[in-house]
């Protein structure tokens, strides 16, 4: 059984930068793909940012350029680097494996970005 617990989240303004760490339990974590996914309001959930086991990472065209997946599979961590915030960065953000797994899925943590 796999849990995750995403953190880092905050109010930042336009232009900002923020960090936020998932850290997941559970000893099948460094052989399965990663993102980061995020749902703003009234929004369906979205991928923004994935990672495989072996570092290759792909992003939304939202996102890129501005964000930066990166995974400690010793630490058992998955990191997501966000620079050049915009308010329509802003939603709940969550990590999940991909493709997401419903029993994956934690609390998310939020991130509100003004402008």
């Amino acid at each position: 059984q796999v849990q995750l617990v995403e953190s880092g989240g905050g109010l930042v303004q336009a232009g900002g930068s923020l960090r936020l760490s998932c850290a997941a339990s559970g000893n099948i974590f460094s052989f399965i793909p990663m993102g980061w996914y995020r749902q703003a309001p009234g929004k369906q959930r979205e991928l923004v940012a994935e990672i495989t086991s072996g570092g290759a990472t792909n992003y939304a065209d939202s996102v890129k350029g501005r964000f930066t997946i990166s995974r400690d599979n010793a630490k058992n961590t998955v990191d997501l680097q966000m620079n050049s915030l915009k308010p329509e960065d802003t939603a709940v953000y969550y990590c999940n494996r991909v493709p997401t797994a419903s029993s994956y899925w934690g609390q998310g943590t939020q991130v509100t970005v003004s402008s």
